[in-house]
Protein backbone atom coordinates (compact mmCIF):
# COMPACT_ATOMS: atom_id res chain seq x y z
CA UNK A 1 0.00 0.00 0.00
CA UNK A 2 1.60 3.44 -0.87
CA UNK A 3 0.00 6.65 -1.62
CA UNK A 4 -2.35 7.25 -5.13
CA UNK A 5 -2.31 11.16 -3.95
CA UNK A 6 -0.08 13.85 -2.86
CA UNK A 7 -0.79 17.16 -1.29
CA UNK A 8 2.17 18.81 -2.14
CA UNK A 9 1.96 22.16 -0.96
CA UNK A 10 1.88 25.43 -0.16
CA UNK A 11 2.56 25.45 3.01
CA UNK A 12 0.43 27.84 5.28
CA UNK A 13 -2.29 27.51 2.01
CA UNK A 14 -4.70 25.60 4.10
CA UNK A 15 -3.62 21.97 3.63
CA UNK A 16 -4.12 21.19 7.39
CA UNK A 17 -7.66 21.71 6.58
CA UNK A 18 -7.37 19.92 3.59
CA UNK A 19 -6.31 16.99 5.55
CA UNK A 20 -9.39 16.64 7.96
CA UNK A 21 -11.63 17.09 5.00
CA UNK A 22 -9.87 14.13 3.07
CA UNK A 23 -9.38 11.95 6.51
CA UNK A 24 -13.28 12.62 7.04
CA UNK A 25 -14.48 10.29 3.60
CA UNK A 26 -14.18 6.52 4.25
CA UNK A 27 -12.81 5.68 0.93
CA UNK A 28 -9.50 7.46 1.87
CA UNK A 29 -6.37 6.63 4.24
CA UNK A 30 -4.12 9.18 5.78
CA UNK A 31 -1.06 8.58 7.78
CA UNK A 32 -1.34 9.43 11.60
CA UNK A 33 1.37 11.93 10.97
CA UNK A 34 0.32 14.60 8.73
CA UNK A 35 3.60 15.32 6.76
CA UNK A 36 5.35 11.81 6.00
CA UNK A 37 8.40 14.09 4.35
CA UNK A 38 9.59 10.85 2.27
CA UNK A 39 10.20 12.72 -0.47
CA UNK A 40 11.82 15.67 0.66
CA UNK A 41 13.65 14.71 4.10
CA UNK A 42 13.47 10.89 4.69
CA UNK A 43 14.10 9.84 1.09
CA UNK A 44 17.12 7.67 2.04
CA UNK A 45 14.77 5.61 3.98
CA UNK A 46 13.39 3.28 1.00
CA UNK A 47 9.80 2.57 -0.11
CA UNK A 48 9.57 0.13 2.23
CA UNK A 49 9.85 2.84 5.46
CA UNK A 50 7.02 4.74 3.26
CA UNK A 51 5.04 2.19 2.61
CA UNK A 52 4.96 1.44 6.66
CA UNK A 53 2.78 4.13 7.06
CA UNK A 54 0.04 2.81 5.01
CA UNK A 55 -0.17 -0.54 6.79
CA UNK A 56 -3.01 0.16 8.34
CA UNK A 57 -4.76 0.61 5.01
CA UNK A 58 -8.35 -1.05 4.04
CA UNK A 59 -7.87 -2.65 0.15
CA UNK A 60 -10.34 -0.25 -0.92
CA UNK A 61 -8.76 3.16 0.25
CA UNK A 62 -7.27 5.60 -1.85
CA UNK A 63 -3.51 6.23 0.19
CA UNK A 64 -2.42 9.83 0.48
CA UNK A 65 0.81 11.54 1.97
CA UNK A 66 -0.01 15.45 3.01
CA UNK A 67 3.44 16.66 3.07
CA UNK A 68 3.47 21.22 2.09
CA UNK A 69 7.29 20.83 2.14
CA UNK A 70 7.20 18.59 -1.42
CA UNK A 71 6.45 21.49 -3.29
CA UNK A 72 9.19 24.00 -2.47
CA UNK A 73 11.83 21.01 -2.00
CA UNK A 74 13.89 21.23 -5.70
CA UNK A 75 14.76 17.14 -5.68
CA UNK A 76 11.15 16.09 -4.90
CA UNK A 77 9.32 16.36 -8.47
CA UNK A 78 11.74 14.22 -10.09
CA UNK A 79 11.96 11.51 -6.73
CA UNK A 80 7.93 11.47 -6.97
CA UNK A 81 8.23 10.83 -10.77
CA UNK A 82 10.42 8.25 -10.33
CA UNK A 83 8.31 6.13 -7.66
CA UNK A 84 4.87 7.09 -8.80
CA UNK A 85 4.91 8.43 -12.67
CA UNK A 86 0.57 7.89 -12.53
CA UNK A 87 0.48 9.81 -9.20
CA UNK A 88 -2.28 12.69 -8.51
CA UNK A 89 -0.66 15.78 -6.98
CA UNK A 90 -3.01 19.00 -5.10
CA UNK A 91 -1.59 22.50 -4.48
CA UNK A 92 -3.65 24.96 -2.83
CA UNK A 93 -2.37 28.37 -3.85
CA UNK A 94 -2.90 31.05 -1.34
CA UNK A 95 -1.72 35.19 -1.82
CA UNK A 96 1.76 34.92 -2.17
CA UNK A 97 2.16 38.15 -0.05
CA UNK A 98 0.01 37.00 3.02
CA UNK A 99 1.46 32.91 2.91
CA UNK A 100 5.02 34.72 2.96
CA UNK A 101 4.04 36.79 6.36
CA UNK A 102 2.03 33.64 7.41
CA UNK A 103 5.05 31.54 7.25
CA UNK A 104 7.29 33.80 9.23
CA UNK A 105 5.01 34.55 12.25
CA UNK A 106 4.64 30.07 12.47
CA UNK A 107 8.34 30.21 12.05
CA UNK A 108 8.44 32.87 15.20
CA UNK A 109 5.86 30.91 17.25
CA UNK A 110 7.99 27.57 17.01
CA UNK A 111 10.95 29.33 17.96
CA UNK A 112 12.84 28.91 14.37
CA UNK A 113 13.19 32.99 13.91
CA UNK A 114 14.94 35.18 15.97
CA UNK A 115 14.99 37.96 13.75
CA UNK A 116 12.83 40.73 13.36
CA UNK A 117 10.27 40.64 9.67
CA UNK A 118 12.45 43.19 8.20
CA UNK A 119 16.01 41.54 8.94
CA UNK A 120 14.51 38.08 8.37
CA UNK A 121 13.60 39.49 4.99
CA UNK A 122 16.88 41.10 4.01
CA UNK A 123 18.79 37.90 5.25
CA UNK A 124 16.76 35.01 3.23
CA UNK A 125 18.86 35.18 0.21
CA UNK A 126 21.74 34.10 2.23
CA UNK A 127 20.46 31.97 4.48
CA UNK A 128 19.27 30.00 1.35
CA UNK A 129 22.25 30.17 -0.91
CA UNK A 130 24.02 26.74 -0.04
CA UNK A 131 20.42 25.30 0.29
CA UNK A 132 19.37 23.66 -3.36
CA UNK A 133 23.37 22.11 -3.23
CA UNK A 134 22.60 20.23 0.18
CA UNK A 135 19.16 18.92 -0.87
CA UNK A 136 20.48 16.71 -4.01
CA UNK A 137 21.36 14.20 -1.28
CA UNK A 138 18.66 11.65 -0.33
CA UNK A 139 19.10 12.70 3.59
CA UNK A 140 20.27 16.43 2.60
CA UNK A 141 18.66 18.76 5.09
CA UNK A 142 18.89 22.32 5.10
CA UNK A 143 17.02 24.18 8.13
CA UNK A 144 16.66 27.50 6.74
CA UNK A 145 15.34 26.40 3.26
CA UNK A 146 12.36 24.80 5.66
CA UNK A 147 11.94 27.41 7.85
CA UNK A 148 12.97 30.81 6.08
CA UNK A 149 12.15 30.98 2.95
CA UNK A 150 9.30 33.06 3.24
CA UNK A 151 9.18 35.16 0.03
CA UNK A 152 10.89 31.92 -1.76
CA UNK A 153 7.94 30.06 -1.43
CA UNK A 154 6.11 32.02 -2.59
CA UNK A 155 7.60 32.30 -6.22
CA UNK A 156 5.06 29.61 -7.15
CA UNK A 157 5.73 29.79 -10.86
CA UNK A 158 8.75 28.46 -10.28
CA UNK A 159 8.06 25.70 -7.91
CA UNK A 160 5.15 24.30 -10.36
CA UNK A 161 7.20 24.38 -13.25
CA UNK A 162 9.44 21.65 -12.31
CA UNK A 163 6.13 19.52 -11.96
CA UNK A 164 4.69 20.38 -15.04
CA UNK A 165 7.86 18.85 -16.70
CA UNK A 166 7.50 15.99 -15.10
CA UNK A 167 3.65 15.38 -14.96
CA UNK A 168 0.76 15.96 -16.89
CA UNK A 169 -1.68 19.37 -16.82
CA UNK A 170 -4.39 16.07 -16.06
CA UNK A 171 -2.85 14.63 -12.80
CA UNK A 172 -2.07 18.40 -10.96
CA UNK A 173 -5.32 20.18 -9.40
CA UNK A 174 -3.97 23.70 -8.56
CA UNK A 175 -6.63 25.23 -6.45
CA UNK A 176 -7.06 29.37 -5.32
CA UNK A 177 -7.25 28.39 -1.16
CA UNK A 178 -9.34 31.49 -0.87
CA UNK A 179 -11.72 30.27 -3.30
CA UNK A 180 -11.53 26.92 -1.72
CA UNK A 181 -12.45 28.11 1.27
CA UNK A 182 -15.25 30.86 0.37
CA UNK A 183 -17.19 28.21 -1.76
CA UNK A 184 -15.99 24.98 -0.01
CA UNK A 185 -18.85 22.81 -1.39
CA UNK A 186 -17.72 23.64 -4.81
CA UNK A 187 -14.42 22.84 -3.78
CA UNK A 188 -14.78 19.63 -2.01
CA UNK A 189 -17.12 18.35 -5.26
CA UNK A 190 -13.93 19.35 -7.50
CA UNK A 191 -11.21 17.29 -5.22
CA UNK A 192 -13.38 14.01 -4.88
CA UNK A 193 -14.11 14.13 -8.49
CA UNK A 194 -9.91 15.01 -9.41
CA UNK A 195 -9.64 11.87 -6.94
CA UNK A 196 -12.11 9.87 -8.12
CA UNK A 197 -13.78 9.42 -4.72
CA UNK A 198 -17.62 8.04 -4.64
CA UNK A 199 -18.86 11.79 -4.16
CA UNK A 200 -19.89 12.63 -0.22
CA UNK A 201 -21.59 15.93 0.92
CA UNK A 202 -18.80 18.01 2.29
CA UNK A 203 -17.74 16.75 5.82
CA UNK A 204 -18.69 18.81 9.31
CA UNK A 205 -14.79 19.33 9.48
CA UNK A 206 -14.51 22.82 10.05
CA UNK A 207 -13.66 24.74 6.84
CA UNK A 208 -10.68 27.15 9.09
CA UNK A 209 -8.27 28.53 5.81
CA UNK A 210 -4.39 29.86 7.72
CA UNK A 211 -5.54 29.75 11.06
CA UNK A 212 -2.80 31.39 13.15
CA UNK A 213 -2.92 33.88 15.69
CA UNK A 214 -4.04 37.40 13.63
CA UNK A 215 -0.37 38.82 14.02
CA UNK A 216 -0.18 39.52 10.09
CA UNK A 217 -2.94 41.97 10.52
CA UNK A 218 -0.19 44.11 12.23
CA UNK A 219 2.16 44.26 9.43
CA UNK A 220 2.13 48.09 8.45
CA UNK A 221 0.66 48.85 4.68
CA UNK A 222 3.91 49.57 3.12
CA UNK A 223 5.59 46.78 3.77
CA UNK A 224 2.63 44.67 2.36
CA UNK A 225 3.20 47.13 -0.71
CA UNK A 226 7.03 46.19 -0.61
CA UNK A 227 6.26 42.58 -1.01
CA UNK A 228 3.56 42.40 -3.43
CA UNK A 229 6.07 44.78 -5.42
CA UNK A 230 8.67 41.68 -4.97
CA UNK A 231 6.05 39.16 -5.41
CA UNK A 232 4.60 40.86 -9.17
CA UNK A 233 6.34 38.28 -11.26
CA UNK A 234 3.88 35.65 -9.03
CA UNK A 235 1.17 37.25 -9.38
CA UNK A 236 1.42 37.90 -13.14
CA UNK A 237 2.11 34.54 -14.18
CA UNK A 238 -0.63 32.91 -11.74
CA UNK A 239 -3.34 35.15 -13.72
CA UNK A 240 -1.93 34.78 -16.59
CA UNK A 241 -1.44 30.73 -16.67
CA UNK A 242 -3.78 29.83 -14.00
CA UNK A 243 -6.55 32.89 -13.90
CA UNK A 244 -5.55 33.50 -10.39
CA UNK A 245 -6.32 36.88 -8.79
CA UNK A 246 -5.15 38.35 -5.71
CA UNK A 247 -6.47 41.98 -4.53
CA UNK A 248 -4.06 43.99 -2.71
CA UNK A 249 -4.48 45.14 0.57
Amino acid sequence: MLPKFLCIGAQKSGTTTLQLLLDAHPMVFLPKVKEVHYFSLHADAGPRWYANHYTAALPRQLCGDITPYYLFHPEAPGRIQALFPGIRLIVLLRDPVERALSQYFHSRRLGFESLALDQALAAENERLAAAEAVLKAPDGRHASHQEHSYLSRSRYEHQLARYELLFPAAQLLVLRSETFFSQPDAGWERLQQFLGLDPLPLPSAAIQANAGQGEASWVPQNVRRRLREELDPTYRVMAERYGFFWSET
